[in-house]
């Protein structure tokens, strides 16, 4: 934490023109507050959706059900992805598991669509592509 520190009071110098002991503490106030504001389970739900769509199959799964734009079966899904049915359900459950997609059984078939949030994060994905 020295080094930050000792790093953090020569920017500070530079961006100052002159660096008081009073200017790092108040800048790391301001920082401690940043981290603060985020939240320790608001980045842990975070950090579960990007670890979800860590994986080609879980992410091919979700670009698929964006595009679709509905619901699809299971077997649908299953003419998608070059996995077993097991690893399909694998995949399906830690999507599921970050709320980027929500199953709904009917009848004998299960189908899966897209969340709000998973079309969203698709859609900054699409708009940071060049």
């Amino acid at each position: 934490m020295a080094q930050a520190t000792d790093r953090l009071r020569r920017y500070l110098d530079d961006e100052l023109g002159e660096c008081r002991s009073e200017d790092v503490e108040s800048r790391l106030d301001e920082l401690g507050t940043l981290e603060a504001a985020l939240g320790d389970a608001q980045l842990d739900t975070e950090l579960e959706v990007l670890s979800a769509l860590a994986n080609e199959t879980r992410y091919r799964l979700v670009r698929v059900l964006v595009a679709a734009g509905e619901e699809l079966c299971v077997c649908e899904l299953q003419a998608v992805v070059d996995v077993t049915e097991s690893g399909l359900s694998h995949a399906l459950s830690a999507l599921a598991e970050a709320g980027l997609v929500e199953g709904e059984k009917e009848g004998r078939w299960k189908k899966y669509g897209a969340t709000n949030r998973a079309v969203a994060l698709v859609t900054v994905l699409d708009g940071c592509v060049k």
